[in-house]
């Protein structure tokens, strides 16, 4: 059973995120912003100007009260310890921002907005230093543990890419639409119905491996070598779009939730390990599928190893999920959910 925090918000919740301190936050419509203690109470609450949505909130990792949150086209700047006008801000995008991300040395954050484009802010000199780009709707974007001039972005032109700061082309890109075509035929009705549009990515805390959300309803899993990443998992998780997706801090737990109101529980980490283990079965795969593309047609040995992919658990949420976050209260780990409603959901953990 759900524990509701509510009195924080009087519009749909959109965004959440949690201090290094145990601080949580969360963003809503009509630029309603709320922190909250760890008994679910609303510790502060701001309206933030124009009254545009809050879309993104995120707080800096080496200074757990600085708080940075997107509302339109705008980033504030703000003090968890005392919510007032915000300390500073940027207006660097031009189209309403999707999704912020902080390095873990505080030296930039990327904002991705609407128009497809992310945007680099140094925040030493408060000037952008990179502009990159998507071919559309940039949804998500998330720097890389332990490596503060690496990210991964995805959007809405189904694309996922790695970037380096250095240089303003990516250093690899994907198209969901052609990834996982060993599994399946290239055009299923499925796919031309719901094509793969990227909703959401998380980087898991060892910086290799990141998992991303798609409107097909499934989750995939890739894993960054050197200058490029390969796709390493992929499970149909949700029977709707993957809003969400979130690595735990620890091990290769990812949740993922979906706009068909469910948020599951998955141990990748264990997929990942049968399939390094068996080099040889893998490349007897790709063999296969290689003779089987020969043949005209596509084969279908991978399909049986999706299917074996289980959620760990079930939280039957009821409502389209806009966020995700964790956290421990009372020494327990807690799943938070945003969703359409004003409140935000609190759910138990096993350990």
């Amino acid at each position: 059973m759900a524990v509701r925090w509510t009195g924080g918000h009087s519009c749909s919740v959109l965004c959440l995120n949690v201090s290094a301190d145990g601080l949580v936050v969360s963003g809503a419509e009509r630029g309603e912003l709320t922190l909250w203690d760890g008994g679910g109470s609303p510790a502060g609450q701001l309206r933030l100007p124009e009254h545009d949505d809050v879309t993104s909130v995120v707080f800096s990792a080496r200074h757990p009260s600085t708080l940075y949150a997107s509302h339109g086209e705008t980033i504030s700047v703000l003090d968890a310890r005392s919510l007032q006008e915000p300390l500073e801000r940027f207006h660097v995008n031009e189209e309403e921002i999707n999704s912020l991300s902080l390095n873990d040395t505080d030296s930039f954050l990327a904002a991705a907005d609407d128009s497809g484009a992310i945007k680099i802010v140094d925040l030493e000199s408060k000037k952008v230093t990179r502009s990159l780009r998507h071919s559309n709707i940039c949804s998500s974007v998330a720097f890389r543990p332990q490596r503060p001039q690496s990210l991964v972005s995805c959007g809405l032109d189904m694309q996922v890419m790695l970037w380096n700061l250095q240089k303003a082309r990516p250093l690899w890109t994907t198209n969901l639409q052609e990834c996982g075509t060993e599994e399946e035929s290239p055009q299923t009705a499925g796919q031309l119905f719901n094509p793969p549009l990227a909703h959401s990515l998380s980087v898991a805390s060892c910086g290799n491996l990141f998992g991303c959300g798609a409107q097909d309803g499934k989750v995939r899993v890739f894993r960054v070598t050197g200058v490029k990443f390969e796709h390493e998992l992929e499970f149909q998780a949700h029977s709707l779009g993957v809003s969400q997706v979130l690595f735990l801090p620890e091990a290769h737990w990812l949740l993922s939730g979906g706009n068909d109101g469910r948020v599951l529980l998955w141990d990748v980490g264990s997929k990942l390990g049968k399939r390094q283990k068996s080099p040889a079965k893998s490349l007897q795969r790709r063999k296969a599928q290689a003779a089987s593309r020969k043949n005209g047609k596509l084969n279908k040995v991978s399909s049986g190893e999706q299917a074996e992919v289980v959620p760990k658990l079930t939280i039957e949420h009821g409502e389209k999920v806009n966020w995700l976050s964790c956290t421990e209260i009372k020494g327990s780990r807690r799943v938070l959910v945003a969703d359409q409603s004003s409140s935000v959901s609190v759910y138990p953990l096993p350990e």
